[in-house]
């Protein structure tokens, strides 16, 4: 019997970090109940993809099949409706993705069990689930307490659970498909590449970031400078991307991309939840926000309570003369 299962999910040939912020949410719940937990990977031969799961899961059930080299909503939930049958889990977990967003509903209505879903927040309390979701925009953080249920489907926002800190040792099992039609309602096609992008911000070591109080278009320039005397990317927040000043791939953010540099410098972005789930992961983070109370100051390392048109120039001279 398993206490928690979390869903795997790949793309393409490789593992998405959602798979392991789900196994960091999955040890929080189990430390606090009692639980036991596993990875559950469906694809087309697991082993391949499973590195990234070594020693950050006690147990890894592969669960192999052509129908699962790609997504396909019907495969999944067949095989995902006999495990959960076998297991009896009391938590199912995976991401509040497209594929998580398609997969958990169904599934929870195949087994009649509450769905909660894009969770920033779990705690057990007692026999209950406490489940925080973010509401009005992500201004208010709202809380679900679940009454006791067999069985609960939970969808967790990208970027707001860290991966699993302990290291330990992972056993690996094989668990027999139980497909037997090959043909289903829906099958995966194709995947279609987006727009090749200019630059791939999330493979970048350094970000300088721009937000909102840049304040117009003209002022980029200043940012380029500074990104350019510390040979880093510059990257923005969704309202610069929305003004059609920087293009999308250059957003961080739920609706942008996911970062994790080296150091992330962030000037006028007021950090609201959405932009701070694509970029806490940094390894270190400035910002500079003239607004003493802006959230960006609670995930950064490093903060100036200032204008970032006097302090740029500063830094930026600085480091021209390093």
């Amino acid at each position: 019997m398993s206490g928690i299962i979390v869903v795997a999910e790949h793309r393409q040939g490789a593992l998405r970090e959602t798979s392991l912020e789900c196994a960091g949410a999955a040890q929080e719940l189990s430390l606090q109940g009692g639980l036991d937990y596993e990875v559950a990977l469906l694809s087309k031969e697991g082993r391949a993809l499973s590195q990234p799961l070594m020693g950050l899961t006690a147990s890894l059930r592969y669960i192999d099949h052509g129908a699962h080299e790609n997504y396909s909503p019907e495969p999944y939930l067949e095989d995902l409706y006999a495990l959960v049958g076998q297991e009896a889990p009391r938590f199912i977990i995976m991401g509040h993705t497209s594929q998580g967003m398609d997969l958990a509903p169904a599934l929870a209505a195949r087994l009649s069990a509450p769905l909660v879903t894009d969770c920033v927040g779990l705690k057990i309390d007692g026999d209950s689930l406490i489940c925080q979701r973010r509401v009005y925009g992500g201004k208010i953080v709202e809380e679900l307490g679940l009454k006791p249920a067999p069985t609960v489907v939970l969808t967790l926002q990208p970027g707001a659970f860290d991966q699993p800190s302990a290291s330990v040792d992972t056993q690996e099992r094989d668990h027999a498909s139980c497909l037997n039609q090959p043909e289903h309602l829906r099958r995966f096609v194709e995947y279609l590449a987006a727009a090749v992008e200019d630059v791939d911000i999330a493979a970048a070591d350094i970000l300088v970031s721009v937000g909102r109080g840049i304040g117009d278009q003209e002022n980029l320039a200043l940012a380029q400078e500074l990104a350019d005397a510390m040979g880093a990317t510059l990257s923005c927040s969704r309202p610069v991307a929305d003004a059609g000043w920087l293009p999308k791939s250059r957003q961080v953010g739920t609706s942008g991309k996911t970062v994790r540099p080296k150091l992330y410098i962030a000037l006028g972005i007021s950090g609201a939840f959405q932009h701070q789930a694509g970029m806490k992961g940094s390894e270190t983070i400035l910002a500079v926000n003239k607004d003493p109370k802006a959230p960006i100051f609670q995930v950064a390392n490093y903060g100036i309570v200032d204008d970032l048109f006097k302090v740029v120039p500063v830094l930026t001279e600085r480091l021209k003369s390093l």
